[in-house]
C-alpha cells in the first residue's frame, strides 16, 4: 500500500498500475467487511482488515477507500487505519505529512456534512480529533489560530446547517479527547496527556463554548417560529451538547493559573463536597475567567427563556418532552446549577443566590404543583421533565446551605423550596405506595433522587458532625415527610405479604437497604423532637399487639412491620461507627438535654421498648410463635448498631464538639447515658443481649446469615470495648456461652468461620479481667482441653484408620478453625497462653499434616492455623522462642514439600484438574503469608534479645522456605490474583530488604524466581508489573553498589554461562535489560508505569553498560531512514546523559532519568514500532 505522495500532497494522481492496486485494496476490504457482516470466515475477514491498520503508510489507499467505496463499513474502517497508522508512525511523519492528513480528514468531514451514514464522519472527526492532539505539543499558536478559524467558521453557519452540524461535532470530538477520562491509549506518557488537557482548558476550552453558544444563537429564532421541525434543531441541539460537555470538563485552572477553589462566600456554600452521596451531581468550577461568558452576558436567561418558548410552543406534543433537543436544554440547566466556586464575587452570596433563583424560576414549572405533575405522569406523560427537575434540586442542594436553599423560592413563591421538596418526595412516596410491588417505576428513580437532596442538605458540614440546621418550615416538612416514609415502609412491608408477588421484598437484606434507611434517619433527625416519638408510639403499638393477638389472629403481618421498625429505629438512632465508636448522633445530643425522667425520654422508651421485645425471644413458646430466623436477624443488627452508641458509655465522653455544646453533653449524660450505664440498666441489658445471642447460636441450627450477624457484628461489637469486656466476663450468661464453647458438643454445629469468629471473641473478652495472669489462664481453660485432644488424637496407634471417618475430620476441622480464631485474637495480655496453646500442637499438627495429605481442606485448615498463630506472636517471642517456632515452620514446609502435597496428576480430567490447582492455590497461598509472617520479625519485634543469639537469620529462613515453595509455584497458578499478587508482593519485599541472600538460593531456584519475575513482567495488573520492576531494581541497584566497593554482588548469576547444550545463556541482568527495553519501546502497557520502569532501567543499564550500547546500535543499524536513524541515536544517547544524569543511584538521579525516559518514549516510541 502507498505512502504519502511528494510532500504530503495530493500528488499528481495515481497512475494505471497505482489505480489499479488501490482499488484492488478497497475491493479487498469491501469483501472483508462484507464477511464479518454475513459471518462468513470472520477471522480471516479481520485479519484482512488488521493488515491494512498495520501496514506501513497505508494513508493513500484509505484516503481512496474513503473517498470512493460505496460500503460505509469499508470507509470506517479505512478511517480507523488512519488513526493506528499515524498514531504508531507519528515520529517520522514530516510537518506536511501531519498536516496533510489532519487537512484531509477535516475538509472530509465538511466536504462529506449532508452524509446520512453519521456513524463514518464521527469516526473520521474522532480521528482528525486524536491527530490535533497527538501533534498538539508541536504545532505553534499561529497553526492552531489558523486550523481554528476554519473550524470558526464552519461551526458559525458560514458553509450551511449540514457544515455547522459538522464544526460543532468535530469541536465536541476535539474536547472529548482532550479531557483525561474520555481520550484514546497514544502510547504515550501521562505527562503528555496533562500538558495537552492543561493548554486546552487556559487556551481554547472558553473560546469553543462561545462558538457553541453563538451557534445555538444563530438558529433558535428559526425554531421557535417555525410551525414544524426544522433542520435548525439539530445543529442547536448539537451546540447544547458541546455546551453541556464542556460544563462537564473537570477543571483544574483559573486565569491565574492556580488551583481552583470553593468560594466559602458563594450563596452559603457547602464544605462537604465529596460526599459519598454526590453520584449524580458534579460542580462545576470554572474559575473568575468564565464569570463574563457564563453569569454576566445573560446567558443563563436565554437558556431557561429558551427551553420555556419551546416546552409551551410543543406543550400539546406529549413526545416532544423527550427530544433531543428538550434533553439536552434540561441537562444543561440542571448543569448550572452545579455552578460555584470563585465564578462569583466575594459578595455575601448575592450573585450566586440571583443566578440559582434565575434557574429555580424555569425548573420550578417541571415539578410544581408535586400533585399535578403526579397526575400528568400516571395518565401518560413522559416523567423524564420531573426528573431533571429533582436532579436540578439535588445540584442546587450540593452548592447551598439549607437556609439559602429553602429561601430561594420564597421570592416567587408563596412557600419556601423546602416546603417543594417535601411535597415533591410526599407526592412520590404516595405514588409509590399506590403502585408497590410493581416494577421499579420513575417514582423509584425519583425517590432516591430526592433522598440524595436530603442527604446533601443535612449531612455534617463540618468537623464536629453536626448536622445542618433547617429553618422551622423545613423541620415541619421534614416531620411530615418522616411520618409518610415510615406509613410507606409499614404498607410496603404488609402488601409483601398480602399480595401474591415474588417476596423480593421478603429476601432483601439488611445491607442492601442501608443506604437508603441512612437517608431516612438523616430527615428523621431534622425533625427529632417528633420522629423518635412517632417510632416509639408505632413499635409499641405492634409490640402490644402482637401479645393481645397471641393465637388468635395471624401476627405475620405485624412482625413484617415490626421488622422494618427495627431497621429504621436503628438507622435513627446510631450511626454505624465502622472502625471507630460512634457518638450519639449530633441532634439527639443537641435536642435532648433537658433532665427528662427515663420513662419521657423518647429515646430511652423506644430503645427499652425494643430490648423489651427481644427478651421475648427468650421464651421458648414466643420464639417458636413470633421469632422468626429473619426478625432475629434485625433484632441482633439493632443490638450491634444501638450497643456501640449507647450501651455503658465510659465516664470519659469522647468530646468533639465545639465548648458551646459541652454543658449540653452533660446534661445527655445525666439522663439518656447514664440510663444504660453498668450502675442503673447497662448491666441488666448487657445480660439480655448475651442471653439473646446464645439463643441465635443454639436454637436456629443451619441459619447462618443469623448466626454470622451475632458473630461477626454483635459479639464483636461486645468486645471491642475494654470496659464492656469488664463486666462480659463477670456475667453468668458470658460464663455459660464460654463453657458451651469449651465442654459442649453443640457449638460444633456452627460453621466453621463462625466457630473461628466466636473463638476470636472469647479471646478478646479476656482483656476484661483482672491482669494479665487471669486472661493467660482464661485462654488456657477456653482451648486447654481442644489442644489435649488433637495431642491425643496424633498419638494413636491406629491413627490412619480412625482419622478417615468424617466425624473425625469434622470434629478436626472444627478445632483447627477454634484455634485459629483463638490465635488471630493474640495481643499481649494474652500472648503467653496463646504461644503454649501453639507450642502443644506442633507435633500433633505435622502428625495430622501427615496423615491428611489427601485431605486438602484439613491440609488448608492446618496451614491456616499456623500462618494465623505464626503471625499473632512472631514480633514478641524471644530469641530461643523464635528458634523453636522457626524450626518447626522449616519442618513444615519441608513435610509438605516432599510429599508434593498439591501435586496435580497430568490424568486427571479437566474438571478434577481446575480442582486440583484451585487447592494447591489456597495451599500455596498460605505458605506465602507464612513466609511473609516470618518477615515481619526483622521490622517488628518486641523482645528483650536479639535472634542473632539463637543464631536464627530470617532472611536465611525465608529464602530456604522459597527453595521448597518456589518448584511448587508454576506459571499456571500465578494466573490466582490473590496468590500472583501475593508472591510478587513477597518477592519484591525480599528482594528490597534482603538482596544480599538472593545469590544463596541455587540455579533451579534462582532460575525459577527469575521466570516468574519475567512472567510478572507481562502480566496484565498494572500492580504486578510495579513489583516486579520493584524487584528489578532491588536486584540491580544491589549488584550496582556491591561490585562499584569491589565485592562480587549476585557473582554467577550476573555473569552469563554456557548451558549443558554448550549455548552461551546470558546473566541474569542483560536479560532484564534487554527484556525491559523491549517491554518500553514495543509493548503496551499504562502510563502509569514508566516512573518505576524507569527506577529499575538506571541501575541495569549502568550494570550493563556495553550491552546497551549494543542493543541501541542494533536499534539504530535497523533504521533505514537517514533522518531518524540520528533522531534515534541522538535520544538513546540522551536518555543515559542529558539533565546533568550521574552514574550514581540516589533519589536526585533516579528523578532525572525517570524525565529523560519520559522525553526518550516521547520522540521514538512511535516510530520504532514501525520497525
Amino acid at each position: 500500500m502507498q505512502g504519502f505522495p511528494e510532500r504530503g500532497g495530493p500528488g499528481p494522481g495515481p497512475g494505471t498500475n497505482d489505480l489499479a492496486q488501490l482499488q484492488a485494496t478497497m475491493h479487498t476490504i469491501e469483501l472483508a467487511c462484507a464477511s464479518i457482516q454475513m459471518h462468513i470466515n470472520p477471522a480471516a475477514a479481520e485479519a484482512t482488515i488488521l493488515s491494512l491498520c498495520q501496514s506501513p503508510q497505508p494513508y493513500n489507499a484509505c484516503q481512496f477507500i474513503l473517498e470512493n467505496s460505496q460500503v460505509p463499513d469499508a470507509r470506517f474502517q479505512a478511517a480507523a487505519a488512519i488513526r493506528d497508522a499515524a498514531i504508531r508512525e507519528w515520529g517520522f511523519l514530516t510537518a506536511d505529512d501531519r498536516r496533510s492528513l489532519l487537512s484531509f480528514c477535516l475538509s472530509f468531514v465538511m466536504q462529506h456534512a449532508s452524509s446520512k451514514e453519521g456513524f463514518v464522519l464521527a469516526k473520521v472527526s474522532s480521528v482528525a480529533a486524536q491527530l490535533m492532539k497527538r501533534g498538539w505539543l508541536d504545532t505553534t499558536a499561529m497553526e492552531k489560530e489558523a486550523f481554528f478559524n476554519q473550524v470558526n467558521q464552519a461551526v458559525l453557519g458560514t458553509h450551511g446547517l449540514d457544515v455547522q452540524f459538522t464544526g460543532v461535532n468535530f469541536l465536541e470530538s476535539l474536547v472529548s479527547e482532550f479531557s483525561p477520562s474520555t481520550s484514546s491509549a497514544m502510547g504515550l506518557p501521562r505527562e503528555f496527556h496533562e500538558q495537552c488537557r492543561r493548554s486546552l482548558e487556559i487556551n481554547y476550552l472558553k473560546m469553543f463554548y462561545c462558538w457553541a453558544r453563538d451557534a445555538a444563537l444563530s438558529v433558535t429564532n428559526r425554531i421557535v417560529e417555525s410551525k414544524s421541525e426544522v433542520p435548525e434543531v439539530k445543529v442547536c441541539n448539537a451546540a447544547l451538547r458541546l455546551m453541556l460537555q464542556i460544563l462537564n470538563w473537570d477543571f483544574h485552572l483559573n486565569n491565574n493559573s492556580t488551583k481552583t477553589s470553593i468560594n466559602v462566600f458563594s450563596a452559603g456554600a457547602r464544605l462537604d463536597i465529596d460526599s459519598s452521596k454526590r453520584s449524580e451531581c458534579t460542580l462545576v468550577q470554572p474559575g473568575p475567567a468564565w464569570r463574563d461568558v457564563l453569569i454576566s452576558s445573560g446567558h443563563i436567561g436565554w437558556l431557561v427563556n429558551l427551553y420555556a418558548a419551546l416546552r409551551q410552543k410543543f406543550s400539546r406534543e406529549g413526545y416532544w418532552l423527550d427530544c433531543p433537543i428538550a434533553v439536552s436544554a434540561r441537562k444543561l440547566i440542571v448543569q448550572f446549577c452545579s455552578l460555584t466556586g470563585t465564578i462569583f464575587l466575594s459578595d455575601n452570596g448575592q450573585m450566586h443566590e440571583h443566578h440559582l433563583l434565575q434557574l429555580l424560576s424555569g425548573i420550578i414549572e417541571w415539578i410544581d404543583p408535586p400533585e399535578a405533575v403526579a397526575k400528568a405522569i400516571g395518565c401518560g406523560k413522559s416523567e423524564s421533565e420531573m426528573l431533571d427537575g429533582c436532579r436540578a434540586l439535588l445540584s442546587i442542594a450540593n452548592v447551598t446551605t439549607p437556609f439559602v436553599f429553602d429561601q430561594l423560592l420564597m421570592s416567587i413563591r408563596p412557600f419556601g423550596t423546602l416546603t417543594l421538596l417535601s411535597t415533591s418526595m410526599c407526592e412520590v412516596v404516595k405514588v409509590l405506595m399506590s403502585t408497590y410491588p410493581e416494577e421499579e417505576t420513575w417514582s423509584w428513580e425519583a425517590r432516591d433522587i430526592l433522598l440524595d437532596t436530603w442527604t446533601a442538605l443535612l449531612v455534617p458540614l463540618d468537623s464536629t458532625g453536626g448536622n445542618a440546621m433547617l429553618p422551622p418550615e423545613g423541620i415541619n416538612a421534614a416531620g411530615n415527610l418522616f411520618a409518610l416514609i415510615v406509613e410507606s415502609e409499614l404498607k410496603a412491608a404488609s402488601s409483601a405479604l398480602t399480595d401474591d408477588v415474588d417476596g423480593d421484598y421478603l429476601q432483601s437484606s439488611i445491607s442492601a437497604m442501608d443506604e437508603r434507611l441512612s437517608s431516612y434517619a438523616l430527615i428523621a433527625r431534622a425533625a427529632i423532637h417528633v420522629t423518635i416519638p412517632l417510632l416509639a408510639r408505632l413499635f409499641s403499638e405492634r409490640f402490644a399487639r402482637l401479645n393481645q393477638g397471641r393465637g388468635i389472629i395471624d401476627p405475620t403481618e405485624t412482625l413484617e412491620e415490626v421488622y422494618s421498625l427495627l431497621l429504621i429505629a436503628g438507622h435513627v438512632l446510631a450511626d454505624e461507627g465502622e472502625g471507630e465508636t460512634p457518638l450519639v448522633p449530633y441532634a439527639i445530643q443537641t435536642y435532648f438535654t433537658d433532665n427528662m425522667g427515663a420513662d419521657e425520654h423518647p429515646v430511652i422508651v423506644l430503645s427499652s421498648s425494643i430490648i423489651g421485645f427481644a427478651e421475648q425471644s427468650l421464651d421458648p413458646k414466643m420464639r417458636a410463635s413470633v421469632f422468626s430466623p429473619r426478625l432475629l436477624e434485625a433484632v441482633i443488627w439493632f443490638f450491634a448498631r444501638w450497643s456501640r452508641t449507647y450501651l455503658m458509655n465510659p465516664e470519659e465522653v469522647r468530646e468533639t464538639h465545639s465548648h458551646d455544646h459541652q454543658l449540653q453533653s452533660q446534661q445527655l449524660r445525666k439522663g439518656l447515658h447514664s440510663f444504660f450505664r453498668e450502675h442503673n440498666q447497662g448491666k441488666l441489658v448487657l445480660d439480655i443481649i448475651v442471653r439473646v445471642s446464645i439463643t441465635t447460636l443454639l436454637s436456629y441450627p443451619g441459619e447462618k446469615d443469623l448466626q454470622a450477624l451475632t458473630c461477626y457484628q454483635l459479639l464483636h461489637a461486645l468486645v471491642r470495648e475494654k470496659h464492656i469486656c469488664v463486666h462480659l466476663v463477670s456475667l453468668d450468661s458470658w460464663r455459660n456461652l464460654a463453657n458451651a464453647f469449651a465442654n459442649e458438643k453443640s457449638l460444633f454445629l456452627l460453621d466453621l468461620a463462625h466457630q473461628r469468629s466466636l473463638a476470636q471473641t472469647l479471646v478478646h473478652s479476656a482483656s476484661g479481667l483482672i491482669n494479665s495472669e487471669a486472661s493467660n489462664q482464661y485462654v488456657r481453660d477456653l482451648m486447654g482441653h481442644m489442644a489435649t485432644y488433637l495431642g491425643e488424637l496424633s498419638s494413636k496407634n491406629d491413627l490412619k484408620s480412625v482419622a478417615q471417618q468424617p466425624d473425625i475430620i469434622l470434629l478436626v476441622s472444627c478445632v483447627l478453625e477454634r484455634l485459629r480464631g483463638v490465635a488471630s485474637a493474640s495481643e499481649p495480655r494474652t500472648q503467653k497462653a496463646i504461644y503454649e496453646l501453639g507450642f502443644s500442637v506442633m507435633n500433633p499438627i505435622l502428625v495430622l499434616l501427615e496423615v491428611y495429605k489427601h485431605e486438602s481442606a484439613v491440609v488448608y485448615l492446618l496451614l491456616k492455623f499456623v500462618v494465623a498463630w505464626v503471625n499473632g506472636q512472631i514480633s514478641y517471642l524471644e530469641a530461643h522462642e523464635t528458634a523453636i517456632v522457626v524450626d518447626f515452620c522449616m519442618r513444615l514446609l519441608q513435610l509438605y514439600s516432599s510429599h508434593n502435597i498439591g501435586k496435580i496428576s497430568v490424568s486427571l480430567s479437566s474438571s478434577l484438574l481446575s480442582e486440583a490447582k484451585t487447592e494447591k492455590y489456597k495451599d500455596l497461598r498460605a505458605l506465602l503469608q507464612l513466609l511473609s509472617s516470618l518477615c515481619s520479625k526483622d521490622m517488628v519485634d518486641f523482645s528483650s534479645d536479639s535472634i542473632e543469639t539463637q543464631g536464627t537469620n530470617i532472611s536465611q529462613v525465608v529464602y530456604f522456605g522459597l527453595h521448597i515453595v518456589t518448584p511448587l509455584i508454576s506459571l499456571d497458578l500465578l494466573k490466582y490474583p490473590k496468590l500472583c499478587h501475593d508472591y510478587f508482593a513477597l518477592l519484591s519485599h525480599l528482594l528490597e530488604v534482603y538482596p544480599e541472600t538472593v545469590a544463596q538460593l541455587n540455579s533451579e531456584a534462582f532460575a525459577h524466581v527469575l521466570g516468574t519475575l519475567d512472567f510478572g513482567l507481562h502480566h496484565q495488573d498494572a500492580e504486578i508489573i510495579d513489583m516486579c520492576l520493584r524487584s528489578l531494581k532491588a536486584l540491580a541497584s544491589y549488584h550496582y553498589k556491591e561490585t562499584a566497593s569491589g565485592k562480587t554482588g549476585l557473582g554467577l548469576h550476573a555473569a552469563g554461562h554456557k548451558d549443558s547444550g554448550g549455548n552461551l545463556q546470558e546473566g541474569i541482568l542483560s536479560r532484564f535489560l534487554r527484556s525491559l527495553l523491549q517491554l518500553l519501546l514495543f509493548e503496551d502497557y499504562s502510563p502509569d508505569l514508566v516512573g518505576s520502569a524507569a527506577d529499575a532501567l538506571l541501575p541495569l543499564i549502568l550494570c550493563e553498560q556495553g550491552l546497551y550500547q549494543r542493543l541501541g546500535n542494533e536499534l539504530i543499524e535497523r533504521q533505514a531512514n537517514p533522518t531518524l536513524r540520528t533522531r534515534q541515536a541522538n535520544a538513546l544517547q540522551s536518555l543515559i546523559s542529558a539533565n546533568q544524569l550521574s552514574s550514581t543511584l540516589d533519589r536526585i538521579n533516579y528523578q532525572r532519568f525517570r524525565k529523560n525516559l519520559n522525553n526518550f518514549l516521547i520522540e521514538v516510541r512511535g516510530f520504532l514500532r514501525t520497525m
